[in-house]
């Protein structure tokens, strides 16, 4: 007896005719035989169930952006630099997958730190946030930054700072500050890299950060010398962003936007489409171009999105804030709930099997 034959003729083959009606797609156990690279393991993930499925779609969405003469924008939020991943995002430059970074101002300076050949280390469970302080240790969760790091970084900084200052009086935004930074520093940093290649690096929340806090001391400082000063003008930042973004869109290209968190580098991205249309709804501009609207988008976080925060936003709500193109015009979406420091290398060396 064949298990068909267990059926009530009237159901058999009724579901697997319903599944091809709604045009599902068949399901295939992993296995490891044959796996030779990340990229066939994440293939065969593709097809099997849960955050390994969204992992592996997401190389295909990715993959399809990067193929696409996309304009991507690279979104950094948490400490993903301290966290050792300052590689990747050096690896992502060089292989021209990202054409701008929008960034917290921590994750840059942890950056820099690395850049100076300084060490991060593993925190221990076993010792106090107390004696952590003692011994000026900064924590983040299980990772450590000595505070004597951010001193140093400070040193290198300031006299960069300096010559900022002393060759003009304009004010900057952080794309013309942190490029200054990239050509002055030496070594193969984030910075460095982004200055050599003509990727602008954005902070929008700069005074949030260590980074921020050194370059305010060092306007006091020069302040109360009596010496030139240049102020940071965020809005600089604003309209630059919006002006690139839209020469992408008018040379009919499209934009995607590849997300490592959430929080402000993500909104503020995100956030150009709806600038550009109120400019032009409000200013009553003509021969505007088309609207700015990402159509690729990768997220790993994993914020939920019933906590109400833009961080778990799904892109689907973006499309109701005329963010993002909708699936049904076209826009092309993955968004995985995974701690970034696993989902995001595993994605970036499955791309780099498939020869991007």
């Amino acid at each position: 007896m064949t298990l068909e034959d267990t059926l009530p003729p009237e159901e058999s083959g009724v579901s697997a005719r319903g599944a091809a009606e709604l045009g599902l797609e068949p399901m295939a156990p992993l296995t490891l035989a044959g796996v030779k690279n990340t990229d066939d393991l994440l293939r065969q993930m593709s097809k099997t169930a849960f955050t390994g499925r969204l992992l592996g779609e997401a190389v295909d969405v990715a993959e399809a952006m990067l193929r696409d003469d996309c304009h991507v924008v690279l979104t950094l939020t948490g400490a993903m630099t301290m966290a050792g991943l300052n590689p990747l995002i050096i690896t992502m430059l060089e292989r021209k997958w990202v054409h701008a970074i929008v960034s917290t101002g921590a994750l840059v300076g942890h950056g820099l730190v690395e850049d100076l050949g300084l060490k991060h280390y593993k925190a221990r469970g076993d010792v106090s946030d107390d004696d952590y302080l003692a011994r000026r240790l900064n924590r983040v969760y299980d990772t450590v930054e000595p505070e004597d790091n951010l001193d140093s970084m400070e040193r290198v900084v300031r006299r960069i700072f300096r010559d900022l200052a002393n060759a003009g009086t304009e004010p900057v935004g952080t794309h013309e500050l942190l490029r200054f930074l990239g050509q002055k520093l030496p070594g193969r940093g984030v910075l460095q890299t982004a200055a050599k290649l003509g990727v602008p690096v954005y902070i929008p929340a700069f005074t949030d950060s260590e980074l921020g806090l050194d370059f305010a001391v060092h306007l006091e400082a020069r302040r109360r010398l009596g010496r030139q000063v240049r102020l940071y003008d965020g809005f600089r930042d604003l309209v630059h962003f919006r002006e690139m973004c839209a020469g992408v869109i008018a040379d009919g290209r499209k934009l995607g936007i590849f997300t490592v968190g959430g929080g402000v580098p993500r909104n503020w991205a995100q956030q150009v489409g709806p600038y550009a249309d109120i400019r032009h709804k409000r200013m009553q501009l003509e021969g505007e171009g088309e609207a700015v609207r990402y159509c690729y988008g990768i997220r790993i976080c994993p914020d939920p999105v019933h906590y109400g925060h833009l961080s778990g936003c799904t892109y689907s709500e973006g499309v109701s804030w005329g963010k993002f193109i909708p699936r049904s015009e076209g826009g092309r979406y993955a968004e995985i709930l995974l701690d970034a420091t696993v989902g995001w290398p595993l994605l970036a060396q499955a791309l780099i099997d498939r020869d991007l």
